[in-house]
């Protein structure tokens, strides 16, 4: 293998079918999507987190999925990273994000985890915040619904017509991140809608 230089696309989620589908494993779909879109190999489990390993576009890459529930989602990343020599620059986060609209993409890098508990515990984890992170956006609830709820409530019928499209879109983003680097991938998604 003439280049070992290793990507990792974490998606993070909570674990179990009562999360499933949830905004808050919007990440998980985006990994799902990577998966199935690239025919890598069944997942394994290992260090907490369900992850695959293969080559997208010629380039490696390991998926993964942390089963620690969100705001305990560093430690399994922290570990793959070890595990397969990962340096922090080459991992990709995907997440929910409350502060954009529905469906809107922003690519991020080296920025704090404004708020988002899942993002707290992996710059705690890796003592850094040098990765890049692909936020997707759930917007905020209408009115005075309880954010909780929200974020942990499934997609609105609207919501789920366009899902498909916005996880495409997330995914090609990983790619485009792994492909041209964070700064070209900002100047093409970060514009988009």
């Amino acid at each position: 293998m003439a280049n070992s230089r290793i990507y990792m696309v974490a998606g993070l989620g909570n674990p179990g079918s009562k999360y499933a589908q949830t905004r808050h494993n919007i990440g998980f779909s985006v990994v799902d999507s990577l998966l199935r879109h690239y025919r890598l190999p069944p997942e394994k489990s290992r260090f907490d987190a369900d992850y695959s390993k293969g080559v997208i576009n010629g380039l490696n890459v390991v998926l993964v999925k942390p089963q620690a529930y969100m705001n305990r989602s560093g430690p399994p990343v922290q570990k793959l990273a070890s595990y397969f020599k990962i340096q922090v620059s080459d991992i990709i986060v995907v997440h929910d994000d409350l502060d954009l609209d529905f469906g809107r993409l922003r690519i991020a890098e080296n920025r704090g985890h404004g708020g988002h508990n899942g993002i707290r515990s992996i710059v705690e984890a890796l003592g850094s915040k040098a990765f890049v992170r692909i936020k997707v956006g759930i917007g905020r609830p209408q009115g005075q619904r309880d954010v909780t709820g929200h974020v942990l409530g499934r997609f609105s019928a609207e919501e789920n017509g366009m899902l498909d499209t916005v996880v495409s879109s997330s995914a090609e983003a990983c790619v485009a991140v792994m492909e041209q680097g964070a700064a070209a991938a900002m100047n093409t998604c970060n514009t988009r809608g």
